[in-house]
């Protein structure tokens, strides 16, 4: 299986999403595409976490040099 991307994973989901809505599916064909939307949901969610860990605010000190901060650590309200 190729490596997923999480663009490939919101569009396996929406598509599952839409058959089960639909009704027309076997319990046991809808209790499967129900257990692989909890699956792709799940990775959906662990690459977002997983890009919001590596999210940096470029930020230029005074003495001209760029340096690196966690998102965390910066305060848009100021």
């Amino acid at each position: 299986m190729a490596k997923m991307t999480f663009e490939s994973a919101v569009k396996q989901l929406e598509k599952i999403v839409r058959e089960l809505e639909d009704g027309n599916q076997p319990l046991d064909t809808a209790m499967k595409k129900f257990e692989e939307g909890i699956k792709l949901s799940k990775f959906c969610s662990d690459k977002l976490d997983e890009t919001e860990k590596k999210i940096a605010v470029l930020m230029e000190k005074e003495n001209g040099l760029i340096t690196e901060e966690p998102l965390d650590d910066v305060d848009f309200d100021s």
